[in-house]
C-alpha cells in the first residue's frame, strides 16, 4: 500500500514511503519491524490528516498568548537544587555518559 500522499499546507505534500520511514527510524534511533511499516504510514497519515483540518480553523482572531487557564500559567518560585545525587542517579539511568555529559551519536549528515 506504500507509498500514500497527503497534502498538508497550503498545496505542499508528503509523501509517506519507505524513504521516509528509514529517515524516521535513522533519527529517532529506532527499528520499525518491516511488518508493522504499513501501519505504521497509515498512523502518520491519520496525523497529518488531522493537522490539516486544524489549518482550516480560522485563528486570525485569537490572542498569541491565549490561555485556558485564568490567570495565566502558575509560576513557582526558582530555587537552585545542589544535590550532586541527582545527576548522578540521571547519568546512572544514560547508555554513554562522560563528565556529566550525555554521549549521544552524530545523527547530522
Amino acid at each position: 500500500m506504500l507509498p500514500i500522499k497527503i497534502v498538508i499546507y497550503k498545496g505542499y505534500s508528503v509523501t509517506i514511503d519507505n524513504k521516509v520511514l528509514e529517515n524516521l527510524e535513522k533519527l529517532s534511533m529506532l527499528k520499525i519491524d518491516e511488518n508493522k511499516k504499513e501501519a505504521l504510514a497509515g498512523q502518520l497519515t491519520e496525523i497529518l490528516e488531522y493537522i490539516e483540518n486544524l489549518e482550516e480553523l480560522d485563528t486570525s482572531k485569537l490572542d498569541a498568548a491565549f490561555s485556558t487557564l485564568a490567570g495565566g500559567t502558575p509560576m513557582r518560585e526558582d530555587k537552585p537544587n545542589n544535590n550532586p545525587q541527582i545527576a548522578k542517579d540521571i547519568f546512572s539511568h544514560a547508555p554513554h555518559a562522560e563528565n556529566d555529559f550525555f554521549i549521544v551519536p552524530k545523527i547530522i549528515e
